[in-house]
């Protein structure tokens, strides 16, 4: 190994000095950067952009708090393309590409995805609670899964700092901190789903929503809720453009959300550059979903 090593610095070390030495040495022409050079490299990182949303990761920005206390408005978090396979809804602008859901994935209770609505094919974010073939209810607020009640146990209450883009919805209190700041603290649970996966619930008392009669989901298809169960329309209700969401076919997935990119309290103003990393949750990026 010493031995070659020695060897290329030896031939490199000719070369320059062959350069060096003004030996007759053809020249090698400069590349030079052309128009038509430019664009064909735009179009080849366009390609890529393409594809790395379409078939590995594509950013989503949290635009409500029907998702707390696991996701807040204003967060920007990385979508997984493959768990559950590809289709139109995986291109952009819904591209008529694929047909049907090619490499079909099946979500798992508990997973946070990202569909399509079915009605007006806006991009929704829930989280899975039954699969196909499961009966569900809901009963004062508290998930019925193939008869069995999904346990709520109480935690201590989530307080969130208020900002522009986070109020304190109508189930919160609003309290003032030691040192001015506003929080919003709600009720929070935490809910387990059969074989022992968890993951924490606001629930703010009996509401409309807390009452869903004994449904059977259909093959192809999936009951969602958002976490923030008193402030979620979802698949407790009739789906309808720009509002809930009905029961979800499989056909209208997007993707699995993965981690939390980015995140901001929303104040930042573009003439202000430090605003841009003062009003950052830095504490949230990086979060697994």
């Amino acid at each position: 190994m010493d031995g070659k090593a020695h060897t290329q610095e030896s031939a490199s070390s000719s070369s320059l000095r062959s350069i060096g030495d003004g030996a007759n040495t053809p020249a090698i022409p400069e590349k030079k950067e052309t128009p038509k050079s430019f664009s064909i490299f735009l179009v080849q990182l366009l390609i890529a952009v393409l594809i790395f949303r379409s078939f590995v990761f594509a950013p989503f920005s949290i635009p409500s708090e029907s998702m707390l206390p696991r996701l807040m408005n204003g967060d920007l978090l990385l979508a997984a393309k493959w768990p559950y396979g590809f289709s139109k809804h995986s291109l952009p602008f819904g591209a008529p590409l694929i047909p049907g859901r090619v490499l079909a994935g099946e979500p798992e209770r508990g997973d946070v995805v990202i569909f399509k609505h079915p009605v007006d094919g806006v991009d929704y974010i829930k989280r899975v609670v039954a699969l196909p073939g499961d009966r569900v209810a809901v009963e004062g607020g508290q998930v019925i899964l193939n008869g069995e009640v999904l346990p709520l146990e109480p935690l201590s209450d989530l307080a969130i700092p208020m900002s522009p883009n986070t109020g304190c919805g109508w189930g919160g209190t609003e309290e003032q901190t030691a040192s001015g700041g506003l929080i919003c603290r709600y009720t929070q649970y935490r809910e387990t789903l059969p074989g022992g996966r968890e993951f924490d619930v606001l629930d703010f008392g009996l509401t409309p929503g807390d009452s869903f009669s004994p449904t059977t989901i259909p093959e192809g298809h999936m009951f969602v809720m958002g976490d923030n169960r008193d402030n979620s329309r979802d698949s407790r209700f009739t789906a309808r453009s720009g509002d809930a969401v009905g029961i979800v076919p499989h056909d209208l997935l997007v993707g699995e959300a993965s981690i939390i990119l980015w995140s901001s309290e929303g104040s930042a103003v573009w003439y202000n550059p430090i605003s841009w990393f003062s009003t950052v949750r830095w504490g949230r990026i990086g979060t697994l979903l």
